[in-house]
């Protein structure tokens, strides 16, 4: 562990009540210690050089120490608080489980860790969690060892490790299923979905939920005795039974299995285990939770989810900065310009949405509606996202916007048409990009007297669930508008991945021969459910016929078509019945009819009683996408293999599980997915052949 100053006292320091009191305190690296009004003691957690608070081992270790401080200090009670702006703890240092390997020198840390934690839920004296901002993980693990838990107004908590293919590891498995209906508990640490404030209240998870200046009144009446407590929940003693929980978890892994097969993702399953057979028993539990969590860190699994964290890390990092970007007009009101309208007015710019058809507008304003009814927790949010996205039927918004963003249909007349309108109206300093899912930008500057204020961003459909946009770059955009690009995807909780034009860009260009080749297998005769469930069980979210609905066949046989006329790349011939389904209007989803029909609620309608796939059908969908991949990297159009990993497991779905296309392909070996590339060459054609950037990865000359 590196060594603490916890042996210095510092001189008081004036008193700031937004974090508790500063008087007489001792300082450690990262915690600060200090009694306060009352004798509570106070211990402040401020991660020296960390700009959010995480637990890692040497943060804990001063815990123990400061610990050993406050038994000693005779105090009535004590106050664990953050002082970061951002929230209470975000969980545990994800770096300290990267690349661990030894499930027994994992077990022998965790076991240190609680013996901590434990000590924290042993204190004689009530203990507060006074919660502001982001508790989870071991953030929520540690809170839940207190006696006491108040939450502030913007308090979130959760506990999202299973997103990392682990489970919680520091008590929260006993914790949590021992406080509040077990079921609500053990949803809560499967789905990893975070609670806000006055929910975590309704669940029991916290005891009050307070504003800042009613801190230290709350404090006291806890500390007094004076706070009234949930007294448990009748659930906890049903599922002390284990019949109860027998059936309970059936149905949990019935669930699981939907989201998370068992063979890939095995957190879920192992959690489920450790309720069934030890809910109730906290002694048990605590012994079982520690060595699961154990098994899970070394699992490839885990280590892989755990470099998708670290990916989305990197792309977040690049989206750092002030764009300057405070108003947006957004020029198409189709599903896709109104969908990320409505998700900017969510994020809090102010949004100007302009189309030729009222009636498009009309639809997008209800969408957004009905979007910030589901997803926006109070009405005062909900009216405000509202009041921000504005009908602008004249187009008049485009005048005093700082980005206005082209999101029409996928043609280059069109596009081109819009832009010698718009460009006349817009400020000096303002950016113009395009939605563009696979035009060059080349193309589209063309006739643009401010080259270098165009820049492409790319968005993926669903707008509110994928979290990628790519920032298209081409040779006349300057570095400040680029800059400002990626600080916007920042704002508006995106992650910019920096892509240089050209056809199709990194995304849709990787899909394509995807989508193609499953278009093959139709017109071979092989049932679209089987080739959708060889992807799904590869660990792809939705298969390529789904996908190729969820698209639109109209826009994906667009890509298509200008892929085939400005690439060389070796893509299969375009079947005639996609043309002539395009030409009926059956586009797919949002038509309600496509490759699949589709049911009121727009899911598809699949057919039961197809064969399985064969061995090599996940080899002939997916190789070509990996095929693709090299290409583009060997290209340049897109910067390092972690980039790549990163804009297809956050825009595709990419089976995240295995960490990525190009991590895919060096765990599996370069040399032997060249192997399969020539033999299915051999077998199916040219589109099979290796691009020559597999020689150099695979030790070739």
């Amino acid at each position: 562990m590196p060594a603490t100053n916890a042996s210095v006292w510092k001189t008081p320091a004036p008193r700031k009540m937004e974090f508790g009191p500063r008087d007489a305190a001792k300082v450690f690296t990262h915690w600060r210690l200090s009694m306060g009004p009352d004798d509570i003691a106070w211990l402040l957690l401020d991660r020296s050089s960390e700009s959010t608070n995480t637990l890692s081992e040497s943060v804990l270790a001063e815990l123990d120490m400061a610990l050993g401080d406050i038994e000693g200090m005779g105090a009535k009670g004590l106050v664990i608080r953050s002082t970061k702006k951002g929230g209470f703890i975000a969980g545990a240092d994800i770096h300290d489980f990267k690349g661990v390997t030894e499930a027994r020198e994992v077990e022998k840390r965790m076991r240190r860790a609680h013996e901590i934690v434990d000590r924290l839920a042993a204190l004689r004296i009530p203990t507060v969690a006074l919660i502001h901002g982001y508790c989870l993980g071991g953030g929520l693990e540690l809170a839940l060892a207190c006696k006491y838990r108040m939450a502030l107004g913007d308090a979130k908590l959760g506990f999202p490790e299973i997103m990392l293919g682990l489970h919680p590891g520091l008590g929260g498995t006993f914790r949590l299923t021992a406080l509040i209906d077990p079921v609500e508990a053990m949803t809560m640490m499967l789905m990893g979905k975070t609670v806000h404030g006055k929910k975590a209240k309704a669940l029991g998870l916290v005891d009050a939920v307070i504003e800042e200046r009613h801190v230290e009144n709350a404090v006291r009446a806890a500390v007094a005795g004076k706070m009234k407590k949930d007294g448990g929940n009748w659930k906890s003693s049903v599922f002390g039974l284990r019949p109860a929980r027998q059936l309970a978890a059936r149905q949990m892994r019935g669930e699981a299995e939907k989201r998370a097969p068992k063979r890939y993702y095995p957190a879920p399953y192992r959690l489920i285990d450790l309720w069934e057979e030890h809910g109730g028993d906290s002694k048990a539990m605590q012994e079982a939770e520690i060595a699961s969590f154990s098994e899970l860190l070394v699992s490839e699994t885990a280590q892989n989810l755990i470099r998708v964290f670290f990916l989305r890390e990197k792309l977040k990092g690049s989206a750092k900065g002030e764009s300057g970007i405070r108003h947006v007009h957004v020029i198409g009101a189709g599903t896709m310009g109104g969908d990320i309208a409505a998700w900017c007015a969510a994020r809090g710019l102010r949004v100007t949405l302009a189309d030729l058809d009222r009636n498009a507008i009309a639809r997008a304003i209800g969408r957004a509606a009905a979007f910030y009814d589901q997803k926006l927790h109070s009405s005062i949010e909900r009216r405000d996202a509202l009041d921000r996205l504005i009908p602008d039927f004249e187009g008049a918004g485009a005048a005093k916007a700082d980005l206005v963003i082209e999101a029409v249909v996928e043609k280059l007349d069109v596009k081109r048409k819009v832009f010698d309108g718009i460009e006349p109206k817009m400020r000096k300093d303002a950016i113009l990009a395009t939605n563009t899912s696979s035009i060059p930008l080349e193309a589209l500057r063309e006739g643009l007297t401010f080259p270098d204020r165009l820049v492409g961003l790319h968005f993926f459909n669903p707008v509110a669930k994928m979290e990628l946009v790519e920032v298209v770059a081409h040779d006349q955009a300057s570095k400040a508008t680029l800059d400002r690009a990626h600080a916007f995807c920042g704002a508006i909780d995106r992650l910019p991945a920096a892509v240089k034009s050209a056809p199709g860009f990194l995304v849709n260009r990787a899909l394509t021969p995807y989508l193609t080749e499953a278009f093959v297998m139709l017109d071979e005769g092989t049932p679209k459910e089987t080739i959708d469930r060889a992807a799904e069980e590869f660990g792809m979210p939705m298969g390529p016929i789904e996908l190729a609905d969820r698209i639109g066949l109209d826009i994906g046989l667009e890509v298509v078509r200008m892929l085939k006329d400005r690439l060389d790349d070796p893509i299969a011939d375009i079947p005639a019945w996609l043309e002539k389904k395009v030409d009926r209007g059956e586009t797919g989803r949002k038509a309600g009819k496509g490759l699949y029909g589709y049911d009121g609620k727009r899911k598809p309608k699949k057919g039961s009683g197809a064969p399985g796939p064969g061995p090599e059908m996940a080899e002939r969908l997916l190789l070509p996408m990996l095929n693709t991949c090299v290409r583009c990297l060997r290209e340049g159009i897109v910067e390092d293999e972690d980039t790549l990993d990163g804009a297809m497991i956050f825009a595709t779905g990419f089976a995240p599980f295995r960490g990525g296309p190009m991590h895919y392909a060096r765990r599996r070996g370069a040399s032997d997915i060249l192997e399969t590339l020539r033999r299915l060459e051999q077998q199916h054609g040219p589109r099979f052949a290796p691009d020559k950037g597999w020689d150099a990865m695979s030790g070739e000359t």
